[in-house]
């Protein structure tokens, strides 16, 4: 399975949304800069998540965009499946079990092609915005970069190596 930069940019836009659920709405380009997403490119996929009823927009001045469900109603299968296209690494489920049953010369490795699906199915299905949100919270704009934090941390761990040999 593939992830396209277009199911990640949802994805992430998704999991801005979910931060602020139940407040106020997010514009486009607060949830491009937190996210770091091309603000235009942005727009065709929250178009394309109001369409499905997944987000919805408000207009005026205190517009932008916001979540239709709660973040633990929303699933990660859901979205992919909404930018992305079937889970398998070809066709959906019910064409490799077509072929399966309909290729025997090559049924092992489209059950293998299916048991992949099916796992990665099985973990995006029961995993929802919410899980994804609980973790640690989001890097802001304007903070330190992850590679100032690894050197950070790693001149720490230098730093207290050097102390435990004193």
């Amino acid at each position: 399975m593939k992830i396209s930069q277009k199911g990640l940019y949802a994805l992430q836009a998704i999991m801005t949304l979910g931060r602020r659920y139940g407040a106020e709405t997010v514009k486009i380009r607060d949830i491009a800069i937190d996210s770091d997403l091309p603000e235009k490119f942005l727009e065709l996929i929250l178009l394309e998540l109001k369409n499905a009823r997944i987000v919805e927009s408000v207009r005026g001045a205190k517009g932008g965009y916001r979540l239709r469900r709660a973040p633990t109603e929303i699933k990660l299968s859901e979205i992919i499946r909404l930018v992305d296209g079937p889970l398998a690494p070809f066709g959906d489920a019910d064409q490799l079990r077509s072929l399966i049953t309909s290729d025997p010369d090559h049924r092992v490795l489209y059950k293998v092609f299916l048991d992949v699906r099916d796992a990665a199915a099985k973990i995006l299905e029961n995993t929802s915005v919410a899980d994804l949100i609980q973790g640690p919270p989001p890097r802001r704009k304007g903070s330190i970069s992850r590679k100032q934090a690894s050197k950070a941390r790693l001149a720490a761990m230098v730093h207290q190596n050097d102390t435990s040999k004193v």
